[in-house]
C-alpha cells in the first residue's frame, strides 16, 4: 500500500506536550508541513493544567497564553493543621477545550483525529484503520512509556466543577487544604474558583499505589462541600494519576537503540517530585523548533538524559517524602515547605532550585524522624 499521508513533521499525540509542539512550529516554521496525530475525537483529553506566573519564562508567555482559561492575579493560599498562607504569586489554568479549539484553529486539515497509530517508526506511522503516514521525522508525544524502569510513588486525583447555588466565597485558588483526614498518603483538597459560584474541587493523594477508587473519592468531595455550604451539581469531572518519580534507569525509559523522537511525560519531562509537566512542555516546544529535523531522535534523547539529570535533587526529595514519612504524617514535610521563602517555593515548583534553594529545602529541624531521613539520604536516589 502506498502512503495515504506524507508530511516534514509527525506528531503523535494531542496532548499538552504534542499540542504546544505544533502550536509552536505553526507560529515559527509555517514552512514546515507538520501533522498532529490525535486518537481522541478532539485533542486535548480531558485535563486542566495550571501553572505559576514564575514557572513560565515571560518571553514564553505568547505560547501558553492563548490557552489559559482562568488567571488569580491576587496570587493563592495553602492550609495546614495550625498554620495557613497567602502567597502574592499569580496562578493559571489551561483548558483542554482552549487547547482544543487553538489547535483546531491554527492547524486545520493537518490536525488527524480518531487514529490510532499501530506501528510507529522514524519515519513513518502505520495507522489501525490500515492509513500509512510517511514523515521526515515523527516525534511520540503518547504520554508515559515504560514506567517500570522507574520508581515511582503517585499523586492521583479526582475532581468536580460543582456550579454552586449561590456565591461559594471562595476568592482565590487554595493550591493545598491539608486539613482533611489523612488517607492513602498526603491527602488534600485542592480549588480553583472559576466564578462566583462554580469552584473546582480536586481530592488529591501522593500516594504509594496508582491505585483510583474513584466512587469512594466522588463521595470524599461531596461530603467536603457539604460541610462547607456547598450545593448544587457537578459540570465537569477528571481523573489523573501521575508518577512521583524517585528513581529508577533512564536508559531503560529510553532505551539508547530506540531510534524515535518522543516529547513530554514520555521524554521524561517533567517535575520529578510534583509530576507537573506544563513548564518542560512550553521550553521543550520552544527549543525544538530550532532543532535541525533529520536528527530529531538524537537531540531529543540528549534533551531528556540532561534533564534527568538536572532532577536528582528532586528524585532525592521524592525518596524522602515516600521513604522516610509515614503516610498520614507526609503533610508535615509541605506543612514545613510553605514556611519558606516564596521566591524559594516559585523556584522548587518550576524546577530551577537553586543551590541555596537546596541546601534550605532540606537543613532546619528535619519534619520526619531523623533516624528514616538519614537512612533514605544515605542511599542515594538513582
Amino acid at each position: 500500500m502506498t502512503s495515504d499521508l506524507d508530511c516534514d513533521l509527525a506528531i503523535i499525540g494531542g496532548g499538552l506536550a504534542g499540542g504546544l509542539i505544533a502550536l509552536a512550529f505553526a507560529a515559527l516554521r509555517p514552512d514546515v508541513r507538520l501533522l498532529l496525530v490525535e486518537q481522541g475525537e478532539r485533542p486535548g483529553g480531558n485535563h486542566l493544567w495550571s501553572f505559576f506566573d514564575g514557572d513560565v519564562a515571560p518571553a514564553d508567555r505568547w505560547l501558553i497564553d492563548p490557552l489559559v482559561a482562568h488567571r488569580w492575579p491576587q496570587g493563592h493560599a495553602v492550609r495546614f493543621p495550625g498554620h495557613a498562607r497567602d502567597l502574592a504569586t499569580p496562578y493559571n489554568s489551561v483548558t483542554t477545550v482552549r487547547l482544543a479549539v487553538a489547535l483546531e484553529r491554527q492547524l486545520g486539515d493537518r490536525l488527524l483525529t480518531r487514529a490510532t497509530a499501530e506501528a510507529v517508526e522514524p519515519h513513518a506511522i502505520r495507522l489501525t484503520d490500515g492509513r500509512k503516514i510517511a514523515a521526515g521525522t515523527v516525534i511520540d508525544a503518547r504520554g508515559a512509556a515504560n514506567l517500570s524502569a522507574l520508581r515511582c510513588g503517585w499523586q492521583k486525583f479526582v475532581g468536580h466543577a460543582l456550579r454552586c447555588d449561590g456565591p461559594h466565597g471562595i476568592d482565590r485558588p487554595v493550591i493545598m487544604d491539608a486539613t482533611v483526614d489523612q488517607v492513602d498518603g498526603y491527602r488534600f483538597v485542592y480549588l480553583l474558583p472559576w466564578d462566583d459560584h462554580t469552584l473546582f474541587i480536586e481530592d488529591t493523594y501522593y500516594s504509594d499505589t496508582p491505585d483510583l477508587d474513584v466512587p469512594t473519592i466522588d463521595n470524599r468531595i461531596a461530603a467536603y462541600a457539604q460541610a462547607r455550604g456547598w450545593r448544587g451539581g457537578v459540570v465537569h469531572r477528571e481523573q489523573g494519576v501521575l508518577p512521583v518519580v524517585h528513581g529508577g534507569d533512564f536508559d531503560r525509559y529510553w532505551p539508547k537503540d530506540d531510534p524515535v523522537a518522543r516529547a513530554g511525560v514520555r521524554a521524561g519531562l517533567f517535575q520529578p517530585m510534583t509530576g507537573y509537566s506544563l513548564p518542560d512542555a512550553v521550553r521543550f516546544a520552544l527549543w525544538l523548533v530550532d532543532q535541525p529535523l533529520n536528527d530529531l531522535p538524537a537531540v531529543t534523547r540528549t534533551y531528556a538524559a540532561a534533564h534527568w539529570r538536572r532532577g536528582g535533587y528532586y528524585r532525592l526529595l521524592g525518596k524522602m517524602l515516600f521513604g522516610a514519612a509515614a503516610p498520614d504524617q507526609r503533610w508535615r514535610i509541605f506543612a514545613r515547605f510553605y514556611g519558606l521563602r516564596a521566591d524559594l517555593i516559585q523556584r522548587f515548583y518550576a524546577g530551577r532550585s537553586s543551590l541555596t534553594d537546596r541546601m534550605r529545602i532540606l537543613c532546619g529541624r528535619p519534619p520526619v524522624p531523623i533516624r528514616d531521613a538519614m537512612r533514605t539520604l544515605w542511599n542515594p536516589p538513582a
